[in-house]
């Protein structure tokens, strides 16, 4: 999501400038307030989008910051924070239509996840009320005398000119029934001006309809009919249909984007926890293949555990790419150059009964992205699409400038109008039903039969482009085809060098000495024995206070801090500050199964951080281990 305007009020002073300063890390204008007072305050005379607010205040409750706040910032949405969890509260916070309640203590990462969610909600919300402002401007303006009726003939609304007709206030117009307005209810002057209308009656219910249009756009249309009588006989039947096409289409991007945040959530969680898990399945296997000879009957076991674990870690991986969670290492790319380059790899991975073709525009603009996870929507696309043409056809590969004006972010929510390079893949292929293309990117959902696919290649493509800051759309047709297309914001930069590629480094023994702290027993356990045969000295510690409380007891020299980032008490980060302070030479390794959105709030990607991702094998500890020490 692009800056947004937030307001942090909470009487726990170190709680707002936590917050804000995560919150200004990613990009946000911040406003902090440790009394309600102080927050309205800023509320009335700044352009406050989101409101984190403390439920328990001590000049006033949330609920009733929520409710004052309404009056001045109709569109703001309102998130709750207590320590103090009730289901009195909670329900107080539902009723009083808060975003979300959320209780202390809270992952940041579960935070930022929440306010992105209701900044799409306010936003989504904003284009909404603007589309009805338009419509309200229309129906001021218009000739005729327009009323909206509930179903049982009640004036819900009514522009000016029914107030010049009736003579009647909209205020006097509103909560009155029509029929009070016909000849036999109404003084004799509303009927000498309504008598040319005759009387309506029969109110019908709304229905909707879809029109097509000479173009073959279709556009989907609300109808209210109405009969008009004169004399107690109908005489024609008076129609009013309004446009709500945009409107239903931001709609179903709301509901689309809110179910794919909260599937994005979880399956971030799950990632998280699997990480955990296959590093310790994993180095379990290893140690044992360590101690088992080639005869060894029970090795071939062990391998198939090994083999399993490394291709769940895969999927995990996938996850992350879904959640939009994964570490990125973006830099200015030409994205010809980026086709070009992988386009030998498609060849031999694509059906020699596919030809694969390429529209490159020479002046195509640069785009800031991660190389390998380009490259790795590339891929996935290109199997897709050759797994939708089982008797072969044409993959194309296309790039060009394009812009995206006001008109197409209107009807898009995560559009932001100006200049981008498009991305196209195309097929010549069997295509899909709307049905299908509606569910696509939804991970583990598929069309192939079972064991034929994990449901996962487009739920990464979807992830990375999200992440990338891109837009994707897809069309497609049953035996048409299918063309995705991925829309990167452009950038003026020239295109970044690659970094050379690092010797890879054998994993070998050590004898130094490792201070590894990790409040995960299994994790910890499993790589002190691994430090331990790789000959390493281990000082082992459960939290981080125990790592202070070693580090200042032990005598020699501690040549590394190996540390896991979230932990109870403090952070790796703070961890390997307090002790840079009495040890400046200390080497510092950061591990974590969290995904990036959690580790960058942690300040712990900063360049020149040696970080290594969960899960990991034993040989990637070593290797990584030697490449901190040598650094």
């Amino acid at each position: 999501m692009s800056a947004a305007h937030i307001l942090v009020l909470d009487d726990d002073r170190n709680m707002c400038d936590t917050i804000g300063d995560v919150l200004e890390h990613e990009g946000h204008v911040v406003q902090i307030a440790t009394r309600a007072s102080a927050g309205l305050g800023i509320a009335a005379g700044s352009p406050i989008e989101v409101a984190i607010v403390d439920i328990n205040l001590p000049d006033m409750s949330g609920l009733e910051v929520l409710h004052r706040l309404r009056q001045v910032r109709p569109t703001s949405e309102v998130i709750f924070i207590t320590g103090h969890a009730t289901l009195a509260t909670a329900i107080g916070a539902i009723n009083g239509l808060a975003f979300a309640y959320i209780v202390k203590p809270f992952e940041m990462s579960h935070l930022l996840v929440t306010v992105e969610q209701a900044l799409r909600k306010q936003r989504l919300s904003q284009a909404l009320l603007a589309s009805e402002e338009r419509y309200r401007l229309v129906t001021e303006n218009i000739a005729d005398a327009v009323f909206l009726l509930e179903l049982d003939g009640q004036i819900v609304l009514a522009n000016s000119r029914a107030e010049a007709v009736t003579r009647h206030s909209k205020a006097e117009l509103v909560g009155r029934s029509i029929c009070s307005l016909l000849p036999e209810a109404g003084a004799r002057e509303a009927q000498a001006r309504l008598s040319d209308l005759g009387a309506v009656a029969g109110v019908s219910p709304f229905f909707e309809v879809e029109v097509a249009r000479d173009n073959g756009a279709c556009v989907l249309l609300e109808v209210h009919m109405t009969n008009v009588l004169k004399d107690g006989m109908p005489v024609a039947r008076l129609v009013v249909a309004r446009d709500i096409t945009e409107r239903r289409h931001l709609e179903d991007q709301l509901r689309q984007a809110q179910k794919m945040e909260g599937i994005g959530r979880l399956a971030a969680g799950v990632a998280h926890d699997f990480n955990n898990l296959l590093t310790a399945i994993g180095g379990r296997c290893y140690l044992v293949l360590k101690e088992l000879t080639s005869a060894n009957p029970l090795r071939r076991d062990i391998e198939i555990i090994q083999g399993a674990a490394e291709r769940a870690a895969k999927l995990t991986y996938q996850l992350l790419a879904f959640s939009r969670k994964q570490i990125l290492e973006p830099r200015v790319l030409d994205l010809n150059e980026t086709v070009t380059g992988i386009e030998p790899l498609l060849s031999r991975m694509i059906r020699e009964d596919i030809e694969i073709t390429t529209a490159l525009d020479p002046d195509a603009g640069r785009v800031k992205a991660d190389t390998g996870q380009l490259e790795q929507v590339l891929l996935n696309l290109a199997v897709n699409a050759s797994d939708a043409m089982p008797e072969g056809g044409q993959l194309i590969l296309a790039t060009g400038n394009v812009t995206l004006d006001e008109a197409y972010a209107r009807v898009h929510s995560d559009v932001q109008p100006g200049p981008y390079v498009m991305l196209s893949v195309s097929d010549t292929g069997h295509g899909m039903t709307a049905e299908v293309q509606a569910r696509i990117f939804e991970p583990f959902f598929t069309t192939k039969e079972l064991g034929k696919g994990t449901g996962l290649g487009l739920a990464t493509v979807y992830g990375i482009a999200k992440q990338s800051g891109a837009h994707i759309t897809v069309e497609s047709e049953p035996e048409k085809g299918t063309v995705f297309k991925l829309y990167l914001p452009r950038v003026g930069e020239a295109p970044g060098l690659a970094e050379p590629e690092r010797p890879v480094q054998v994993a070998r023994r050590g004898s130094e000495t490792v201070l590894l702290v990790e409040d995960d027993e299994a994790l910890r356990t499993l790589a002190r024995e691994i430090l331990s045969i790789l000959g390493y000295t281990v000082l082992e510690a459960t939290s981080p206070s125990e790592a202070l409380r070693l580090a200042e007891g032990h005598p020699g020299t501690i040549h590394v801090l190996l540390t896991d980032v979230v932990m109870p008490q403090m952070n790796g980060r703070q961890v390997a500050d307090h002790l840079l302070v009495a040890r400046p030479g200390l080497k510092v390794l950061f591990m974590s199964g969290y995904t990036d959105a959690t580790i960058m709030q942690h300040g712990v990607l900063e360049p020149g951080t040696h970080f290594l991702q969960k899960p990991f094998t034993p040989d990637g500890l070593g290797r990584k281990l030697r490449e901190v020490l040598a650094s």
